[in-house]
């Protein structure tokens, strides 16, 4: 009985030595591989990455713009309500927009009906040498008192 169970375990102990022996081919091939795939694994993130920024740019513009329409279209607003409301979104938005104060919002009243407001600047970049030109407009009728 004992020589029958020490044989067993001898053929197991032998199998899996025939199975490690014939792995030892491929003894390295992973860090290779991972050596391989991670230049086009980071690059994908980084992209990844600056096209968020670009759409958090694109959002904060918008938003800014609309703020300022929404403020030079009140009834009896100042000339430059716009342009301060807009301002004012864009200190408090932090930096996702960058170089918007070079030109600056710039909210104009058409035929005293309506306001349009457009904001200009880059996204953040990521990427170094990569430059995203961001610019939106927001429309709008100015507020006023109609005799039926």
């Amino acid at each position: 009985m004992r020589r029958a169970t020490f044989s067993r375990w001898s053929r197991a102990v032998t199998a899996a030595r025939h199975r490690l022996v014939a792995g030892d081919r491929e003894r390295g091939a992973n860090p290779v591989e991972l050596a391989v795939m991670m230049p086009l694994i980071l690059v994908l993130l980084f992209a990844s990455i600056q096209v968020a920024a670009v759409f958090l740019a694109r959002s904060t513009a918008l938003n800014a713009a609309q703020g300022g329409v929404n403020a030079q279209r009140s009834y009896q607003a100042g000339d430059g309500a716009g342009v301060a409301s807009a301002t004012q979104f864009l200190n408090a938005a932090g930096g996702w927009l960058v170089g918007w104060n070079t030109p600056g919002p710039s909210c104009v009243t058409v035929d005293d009906i309506h306001v349009t407001c457009t904001v200009s600047g880059r996204s953040l970049s990521v990427v170094p040498g990569v430059d995203f030109a961001v610019q939106q407009t927001a429309h709008g009728t100015v507020e006023r008192v109609t005799l039926p």
